[in-house]
Protein backbone atom coordinates (compact mmCIF):
# COMPACT_ATOMS: atom_id res chain seq x y z
CA UNK A 1 0.00 0.00 0.00
CA UNK A 2 1.59 3.17 -0.89
CA UNK A 3 2.07 6.20 2.18
CA UNK A 4 -0.65 8.32 2.23
CA UNK A 5 0.24 11.88 1.42
CA UNK A 6 1.64 13.80 3.93
CA UNK A 7 -1.49 15.91 5.98
CA UNK A 8 -0.92 19.29 7.93
CA UNK A 9 -3.03 19.46 10.75
CA UNK A 10 -3.46 23.02 10.14
CA UNK A 11 -4.50 23.21 6.90
CA UNK A 12 -6.49 20.02 6.51
CA UNK A 13 -8.44 19.72 9.56
CA UNK A 14 -12.20 19.69 8.10
CA UNK A 15 -12.68 23.15 10.17
CA UNK A 16 -10.77 24.36 7.52
CA UNK A 17 -13.68 23.82 4.78
CA UNK A 18 -15.99 25.91 7.20
CA UNK A 19 -13.12 28.54 7.58
CA UNK A 20 -13.04 29.04 4.12
CA UNK A 21 -16.87 28.95 3.86
CA UNK A 22 -16.90 31.85 6.17
CA UNK A 23 -14.74 33.88 4.25
CA UNK A 24 -16.21 33.26 0.81
CA UNK A 25 -19.42 34.12 2.89
CA UNK A 26 -18.53 37.15 3.83
CA UNK A 27 -17.58 37.93 0.33
CA UNK A 28 -20.88 36.97 -1.14
CA UNK A 29 -22.56 39.32 1.43
CA UNK A 30 -19.86 42.11 0.43
CA UNK A 31 -20.79 41.68 -3.08
CA UNK A 32 -25.01 41.38 -2.53
CA UNK A 33 -24.56 44.59 -0.70
CA UNK A 34 -22.54 46.80 -2.74
CA UNK A 35 -23.67 45.26 -6.15
CA UNK A 36 -27.07 44.75 -5.50
CA UNK A 37 -27.34 41.21 -6.37
CA UNK A 38 -29.82 39.09 -5.32
CA UNK A 39 -29.16 35.98 -3.00
CA UNK A 40 -29.66 33.74 -5.84
CA UNK A 41 -27.54 35.20 -7.96
CA UNK A 42 -24.86 35.23 -5.82
CA UNK A 43 -25.42 31.63 -4.52
CA UNK A 44 -25.44 30.67 -7.98
CA UNK A 45 -22.30 32.39 -8.95
CA UNK A 46 -20.23 31.48 -6.25
CA UNK A 47 -20.94 27.72 -6.11
CA UNK A 48 -19.93 27.78 -10.19
CA UNK A 49 -16.77 29.79 -9.89
CA UNK A 50 -16.06 30.96 -6.21
CA UNK A 51 -15.90 27.48 -3.92
CA UNK A 52 -12.50 25.97 -4.26
CA UNK A 53 -11.26 27.40 -7.15
CA UNK A 54 -8.56 29.58 -8.86
CA UNK A 55 -9.80 32.77 -10.08
CA UNK A 56 -7.36 35.44 -11.76
CA UNK A 57 -4.16 33.94 -10.20
CA UNK A 58 -5.81 33.37 -6.58
CA UNK A 59 -6.77 29.60 -5.15
CA UNK A 60 -9.43 29.71 -3.38
CA UNK A 61 -9.35 26.94 -0.72
CA UNK A 62 -12.19 23.86 -1.02
CA UNK A 63 -15.09 25.42 1.27
CA UNK A 64 -18.20 23.30 2.96
CA UNK A 65 -20.88 24.67 -0.05
CA UNK A 66 -23.85 23.46 2.44
CA UNK A 67 -22.21 25.90 5.56
CA UNK A 68 -21.33 28.68 2.99
CA UNK A 69 -25.31 28.38 1.68
CA UNK A 70 -26.76 28.43 5.10
CA UNK A 71 -24.40 31.84 6.27
CA UNK A 72 -25.20 33.67 3.71
CA UNK A 73 -29.30 32.67 3.47
CA UNK A 74 -29.50 32.82 7.39
CA UNK A 75 -28.26 36.46 6.84
CA UNK A 76 -30.06 36.97 4.92
CA UNK A 77 -33.38 35.72 5.80
CA UNK A 78 -32.17 37.13 9.44
CA UNK A 79 -31.18 40.56 9.01
CA UNK A 80 -34.02 41.75 10.62
CA UNK A 81 -32.45 40.73 14.00
CA UNK A 82 -28.85 40.64 13.19
CA UNK A 83 -28.45 44.33 12.13
CA UNK A 84 -30.13 45.81 16.10
CA UNK A 85 -27.32 43.46 17.84
CA UNK A 86 -24.68 44.37 15.79
CA UNK A 87 -25.85 48.48 16.15
CA UNK A 88 -25.82 47.26 20.00
CA UNK A 89 -22.30 46.34 20.05
CA UNK A 90 -21.17 49.02 18.24
CA UNK A 91 -20.12 52.20 19.85
CA UNK A 92 -23.00 54.66 20.00
CA UNK A 93 -23.36 56.78 16.69
CA UNK A 94 -22.22 54.20 14.63
CA UNK A 95 -24.54 51.93 13.34
CA UNK A 96 -23.96 48.35 11.83
CA UNK A 97 -25.51 50.84 8.21
CA UNK A 98 -22.11 53.55 8.67
CA UNK A 99 -19.75 50.79 8.76
CA UNK A 100 -17.19 50.00 6.01
CA UNK A 101 -19.47 47.57 3.81
CA UNK A 102 -16.18 44.95 4.20
CA UNK A 103 -16.93 45.45 8.16
CA UNK A 104 -20.60 45.31 8.01
CA UNK A 105 -20.60 41.85 5.60
CA UNK A 106 -18.30 40.00 8.85
CA UNK A 107 -20.12 41.46 11.66
CA UNK A 108 -23.39 40.33 9.81
CA UNK A 109 -21.96 37.15 8.87
CA UNK A 110 -20.98 36.39 12.59
CA UNK A 111 -23.75 37.75 14.38
CA UNK A 112 -25.43 35.07 12.43
CA UNK A 113 -23.96 32.17 13.55
CA UNK A 114 -23.64 34.03 17.20
CA UNK A 115 -27.42 34.40 18.07
CA UNK A 116 -29.06 31.64 15.33
CA UNK A 117 -26.21 28.56 15.27
CA UNK A 118 -26.09 27.52 19.04
CA UNK A 119 -24.29 24.32 17.96
CA UNK A 120 -20.98 26.23 17.48
CA UNK A 121 -19.00 27.54 19.91
CA UNK A 122 -18.71 31.52 20.08
CA UNK A 123 -15.22 31.48 21.04
CA UNK A 124 -14.97 29.27 17.78
CA UNK A 125 -16.91 31.77 15.68
CA UNK A 126 -15.45 34.83 16.89
CA UNK A 127 -11.66 33.84 16.30
CA UNK A 128 -12.57 32.73 12.68
CA UNK A 129 -13.90 36.28 12.10
CA UNK A 130 -11.31 37.95 13.73
CA UNK A 131 -9.11 36.45 11.33
CA UNK A 132 -11.16 37.06 8.27
CA UNK A 133 -10.78 41.39 9.54
CA UNK A 134 -7.14 40.53 9.90
CA UNK A 135 -7.26 39.35 6.19
CA UNK A 136 -8.59 42.60 5.27
CA UNK A 137 -7.40 45.31 7.67
CA UNK A 138 -4.49 45.85 9.57
CA UNK A 139 -5.68 48.39 11.95
CA UNK A 140 -7.86 48.44 14.78
CA UNK A 141 -10.75 47.55 12.80
CA UNK A 142 -9.91 43.81 14.10
CA UNK A 143 -10.12 45.09 17.80
CA UNK A 144 -13.21 46.32 16.85
CA UNK A 145 -14.71 43.05 15.83
CA UNK A 146 -13.44 41.16 18.38
CA UNK A 147 -15.34 43.45 20.65
CA UNK A 148 -18.28 43.85 19.09
CA UNK A 149 -18.87 39.82 18.33
CA UNK A 150 -18.01 39.63 21.95
CA UNK A 151 -20.57 41.75 23.36
CA UNK A 152 -23.07 39.71 20.58
CA UNK A 153 -22.23 36.28 22.10
CA UNK A 154 -22.33 37.55 25.80
CA UNK A 155 -26.10 38.66 24.74
CA UNK A 156 -27.08 35.87 22.85
CA UNK A 157 -25.54 33.82 25.80
CA UNK A 158 -27.75 35.63 28.38
CA UNK A 159 -30.89 34.97 25.91
CA UNK A 160 -30.37 31.39 26.12
CA UNK A 161 -29.89 31.29 29.81
CA UNK A 162 -33.34 33.18 30.28
CA UNK A 163 -34.99 30.50 28.30
CA UNK A 164 -34.12 27.35 30.05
Amino acid sequence: MADAPKRDPQTDRPANQRGAARLAAVQALYQMDIGRTSLEDTLAQFGSFHLGREIEGEQYLPADADFFKQIVTGVTKHQLAIDPAVDQALAEGWPVERVDATLRAILRAAAFELLRRKDIPPRVVITEYVDIAKAFYEDEATGMVNGALDAIARTAGSDMSETK
